[in-house]
């Protein structure tokens, strides 16, 4: 597969995260969308993507997930069966090994299968791709070197790692990320008139996060094998915190 072929791209899903990819990849490929929750897909620009239906995206050269994991199972039994050989798949998800495992077990082997896991999202993109980071999951096949060479292209920082190494990693990143978040925004309104560099930054980075959907804090918290255990150290050590701060303010 040649990196400048201009190809079919279909996307399976049209939330917050299907817009984005089409956006963003919206210049480089002949793009098509299903999702039988909108009747038509339009991006920000005004400009209207095709819609189609899932037998559709299936005839593509690239079908992009970008679903709930939850989701993720049903979608792959009834995608599977449909997809051609030499189809890339490529899923979007804020989890991977979860995901990748259903991929893997109900996708036909003739397939190939790349994790990604874009790590910024419509809130935090800016006006540009570039210098962000994705992380990369070669699953199955050998065209996740093509992908890379293609996000490098784009400007994107890629970091090719595993689907274990991912979890583990974003138990932290993203699951005290959003934890905090919601914490601090069923705290709020929060002030805006006395405020600190440090916490304009920290609002910023719940301003990021809070409008989220369910399904997102649902697969960063309960679909990530390791973010109970990053929940669990991090409520100790509050508790702890806490005690100490009451033994010194008991008279």
């Amino acid at each position: 597969m040649e990196l400048l072929e201009r190809q079919r791209l279909g996307i399976v899903g049209f939330g917050a995260f299907g817009r984005l990819v089409a956006e963003v990849l919206g210049p480089h490929f002949d793009l098509k969308v299903h999702d039988p929750a909108y009747t038509h897909a339009t991006l920000a620009d005004g400009s209207d993507i095709a819609m189609g239906p899932l037998q559709d995206i299936a005839r593509c050269d690239v079908v992009v997930l970008a679903v709930p994991v939850a989701a993720m199972r049903g979608l792959c039994l009834e995608l599977g069966p449909m997809l051609a050989e030499g189809t890339l798949l490529v899923d979007v998800g804020s989890v991977k090994m979860h995901p990748m495992a259903i991929m893997v077990e109900l996708i036909p082997a003739h397939i190939e299968i790349v994790g990604t896991h874009p790590l910024f999202g419509p809130q935090s993109i800016g006006n540009t791709v570039a210098g962000k980071k994705i992380a990369l999951c070669p699953v199955r096949g050998t065209r996740w070197r093509w992908v890379s060479a293609f996000l490098r292209r784009l400007g994107l920082d890629v970091i090719v790692t595993t689907a274990r190494e991912h979890d583990q990693e974003l138990a932290t990143v993203q699951g005290l990320t959003h934890l905090i978040a919601k914490v601090i925004v069923e705290m709020g309104p929060l002030p805006d008139r006395m405020t600190t560099a440090s916490f304009d930054c920290l609002v910023d980075a719940v301003n990021m996060v809070k409008d989220d959907s369910a399904a997102v804090l649902d697969a960063i918290e309960a679909s990530n094998p390791y973010a109970a255990d990053v929940r669990d150290t991090f409520f100790e050590r509050a508790a702890h915190l806490r005690g100490q701060f009451d033994a010194q303010s008991t008279p």
